[in-house]
């Protein structure tokens, strides 16, 4: 079937998501769990994270085509303190496994004022972003720390060489009568996927992002994807190195998971999470915490002499794109459509079933 033409398709939120879930109900999930994974993937497009939306679907089933994904699984508890829950994901898909490992949180910061969740050998989790969401939809603040285990593509702060990967931090602060503020960023200068998207486009990546294999400056995403591979830089220079650093430590070996020593010996995405989750009401600073974040807010925004436009809070370009998106529908660029249709194969679904989609 002939796909229309044009660089982008733009396809609806209600059939991005029954394209998830067709592919992942013909490779084996159950209905739960493609849901989950069809609101984080799509969400992701929504709100312009295409690097962790549909265009991960062929890593995730290459991933279980090599026995490295586990579908239908769900955390184990490994220890519980009280405080603090070890979870091991077991190679689940972390689109629900994270989830499921953020309920347990919620549950404990409401009960306790806070908890500390340690989740370890998940398959990827997604646009983390995801998790603070959750937990701020419940008037909880929380810090995630994520390492990634998988080919290195980072290199740190005056190297060459990657040694790391894009290693993410998100923070989600909730606020009163107004949508949460959602602190997320790669560690890198852009996340891998979003290289991928780039290289997928046929379109070049702003200078400073990248170096070739030789170590030399480019703006080239081929960098990443045509051997020889080059490498991403950190952003903020020795900033986003520590902070990449760090995401090892708490994340990786902290909470009993794996922190990078060499180069990928599997195709899986394997994350490690430590999330620390605060309830203000628990604390009894509830009142406190809100007022002032307003002032703040009110502070930050005031318009100053020759300020245009407004200044905008993390998480409101997002739901900017999000809201452009619904009413004009989401871009997926020609070869990462392609990419889909080729993974839906493989796990027995037409690419005739599919391309009906998109009409």
């Amino acid at each position: 079937m002939a796909l229309p033409s044009g660089q982008d398709l733009k396809i609806t939120e209600a059939t991005l998501r029954a394209v998830v879930k067709t592919i992942f109900k013909a490779a084996g999930s159950n209905e739960r769990e493609c849901e989950l994974l069809a609101d984080h993937l799509v969400e992701a497009n929504l709100k312009g994270h295409d690097s962790h939306g549909v265009g991960m679907i062929p890593a995730y089933i290459t991933s279980l085509k090599a026995n490295e994904l586990t579908l239908n699984h769900a955390p184990r508890l490994v220890t519980d303190t009280g405080g603090a829950l070890v979870l091991d994901g077991g190679n689940g898909l972390g689109q629900s496994i994270a989830h499921d490992a953020m309920v347990m949180g919620i549950e404990r910061a409401k009960k306790t004022g806070s908890a500390i969740v340690a989740l370890n050998n998940s398959h990827h989790i997604g646009r983390i972003g995801h998790w603070a969401e959750q937990c701020a939809r419940e008037g909880l603040v929380s810090i995630h720390f994520v390492n990634v285990i998988a080919e290195p593509v980072v290199a740190p702060f005056g190297g060459k060489v990657p040694k790391l990967v894009t290693n993410p931090i998100s923070i989600g602060i909730p606020r009163r009568d107004a949508p949460p503020v959602i602190v997320d960023f790669a560690t890198s200068k852009l996340a891998h996927g979003k290289i991928r998207v780039a290289y997928n486009k046929g379109v070049k990546v702003p200078d400073g992002t990248l170096l070739d294999a030789e170590g030399r400056p480019t703006n080239d995403p081929a960098a990443m994807f045509e051997a020889p591979t080059g490498a991403i830089l950190p952003f903020g220079e020795h900033k986003g190195w520590t902070l990449a650093f760090a995401c090892e430590a708490l994340a990786g070996a902290l909470t009993g998971g794996q922190a990078m020593k060499g180069p990928a010996t599997k195709k899986s995405i394997i994350n490690n999470m430590l999330s620390i989750i605060v309830s203000p009401e628990a604390l009894g600073t509830q009142a406190n915490y809100l007022s002032e974040l307003e002032s703040f807010v009110h502070w930050a925004q005031l318009p100053s002499e020759g300020q245009s436009p407004t200044v905008l809070l993390p998480g409101d370009p997002e739901r900017a794109t999000k809201a452009e998106r619904l009413d004009h529908g989401i871009p997926v660029d020609r070869n990462t459509w392609l990419q889909i249709v080729a993974a839906g194969q493989s796990v027995g679904v037409s690419d005739a079933e599919l391309n009906a989609y998109i009409g």
